[in-house]
């Protein structure tokens, strides 16, 4: 009897190895690439717009699928869909790294991105079907610290596989490790499913999803074609309607992708505001400042990677602390000055010069981490404890699309303003000029969601409200 119930209580550990280790491969992938990034514009022969699609279009279809992903696992069966998940994004990463083409390379990016989706939510909703409640924090705790890491070592590991081998095992590398995932699933964590489960939001996916790759094209394509073209202005358009037509189908689904009723409590809009702008700096400035360590200042992979080490270090370090301090005194004020160094950080990045020193670019690396660290677990916090205890699942899990689409939207924005400073001209001093122009306006957008904060989220965010559900769903923790 004790051997069956220490088997059992092994196997639980076991089942949480699993789920991290698929966790851990697709949040690597949101920060992996931004190193990379150069080789692949020079192997590839694509320009800006496209590398921006390689790191946006992931984020893209994580950001619209996920919440759908969600639901899908309570259907069908939580094991079953995080498999389906792993063998697409593995699948996709072979396909990234045979790439020859930009438009290779972004298709299967897109398609990496729709494994992630049905990944990630699965992942929290097994952990939960796994462990009582006395070791469920427990175990998220240790699911939340592998996707931290994860985001942190994600520039070192690229910059040492693109150097040592190429860019295309950045990619390679997932394929192995995605196929002993697979294998590992089936043998350590046990199938669940959700016998509740209500219709999927189908009208509100494909809104979604047309709503934001629109507005996401338009931004990207803009200085290719024209501000004023048809094509960017239809898209613009599609993009307006179908937003809205997706607003209007959330009011009346009975069971909505996105229940905007939480969005009455101010506190929640502003965190969820903040998350959003918060994923704009930080993945514009991994995406941006590494093309200017390394086809401005002359670094390699490995030295572009290693130089964001202070930054992840310290969000690796602070974020619990943040956390901790949040439960004590409010989300507020900690989400306000976060906000604050993260536009001080940008705006400290937009006056370097072509000949930057490592020391030069050193404060900004701190201020982000720390500004980074201080906002994103106090926002988080906030967006938890401003919803009712049996939404904190559903409320979690939009926080992190939001972070998502934070991101793809982000470099798009940043993207347009680089390339329409540079005005067609490949030159050192126009990309200057682009770097300068884009990180200053994220400044000012970074200021600005300090003042939403400020403004919104209210001073005291702490407590909880009402009782624990039992088994929280997929479709509800996809944070």
């Amino acid at each position: 009897m004790k051997a069956r119930i220490l088997a059992e209580e092994n196997r639980k550990w076991w089942t949480l190895a699993a789920v991290s280790f698929g966790l851990f491969m697709i949040m690597l992938d949101n920060t992996v690439v931004n190193v990379a990034l150069p080789s692949i514009q020079r192997d590839l022969g694509i320009g800006l717009s496209e590398l921006e699609w390689i790191v946006a279009g992931y984020a893209l279809t994580f950001a619209a699928l996920m919440l759908i992903g969600g639901k899908i696992a309570d259907a069908y069966g939580r094991r079953l869909i995080f498999v389906i998940g792993i063998a697409v994004f593995t699948g996709a990463s072979l396909w990234c790294g045979l790439a020859t083409s930009g438009t290779m390379l972004i298709s299967a990016r897109l398609v990496q991105g729709c494994g992630a989706a049905l990944m990630n939510p699965a992942t929290l909703s097994i952990i939960a079907a796994t462990f009582p409640p006395r070791q469920r924090g427990t175990a998220i705790g240790i699911w939340a610290g592998v996707s931290a890491l994860a985001l942190a070592i994600g520039p070192l590991v690229g910059g040492l596989l693109t150097e040592h081998l190429n860019w295309s095992w950045i990619f390679f590398v997932n394929v192995p490790i995605g196929v002993l995932g697979i294998a590992a699933s089936f043998v350590l964590i046990d199938e669940s499913r959700d016998e509740t489960h209500e219709r999927l939001d189908i009208p509100g996916l494909a809104t979604s999803a047309l709503g934001l790759f629109s507005l996401t094209y338009a931004l990207i394509e803009a200085n290719r074609y024209g501000w004023g073209s048809t094509r960017i202005l239809v898209s613009f358009g599609i993009a307006a309607v179908a937003l809205a037509s997706f607003l209007v189908l959330e009011r009346v689904q009975r069971s909505p992708m996105l229940p905007l009723e939480l969005f009455r409590n101010g506190t929640y809009t502003g965190a969820n505001a903040v998350i959003l702008l918060v994923a704009l700096a930080m993945f514009g400035v991994f995406f941006f400042v590494s093309l200017y360590m390394q086809n401005i200042l002359g670094y390699s992979a490995v030295q572009a990677g290693a130089a964001f080490l202070p930054m992840t270090v310290l969000i690796i370090l602070v974020a619990p602390i943040a956390g901790r301090t949040s439960d004590k005194l409010g989300s507020r004020l900690m989400m306000t000055v976060g906000m604050v160094l993260v536009a001080v950080q940008l705006f400290y990045f937009s006056r370097l010069g072509q000949h930057a020193t490592f020391w030069e670019l050193l404060p900004g690396l701190v201020l982000g981490g720390l500004g980074m660290a201080l906002t994103m677990t106090p926002s988080t916090a906030a967006a938890t404890r401003s919803v009712p205890v049996a939404k904190a699942g559903v409320g979690s899990a939009v926080l992190n699309a939001f972070r998502q689409i934070g991101g793809s939207i982000g470099i798009a924005v940043m993207g347009a303003i680089m390339a329409h400073e540079a005005g067609g001209r490949h030159t050192v001093q126009a990309f200057m000029d682009g770097f300068s122009r884009s990180l200053t306006v994220a400044s000012g957008i970074a200021l600005a969601g300090a003042v939403v904060a400020f403004t919104l989220v209210r001073p005291h965010d702490r407590g909880e409200q009402g009782e624990r559900v039992a088994e929280p769903r997929a479709s509800e923790l996809a944070a």
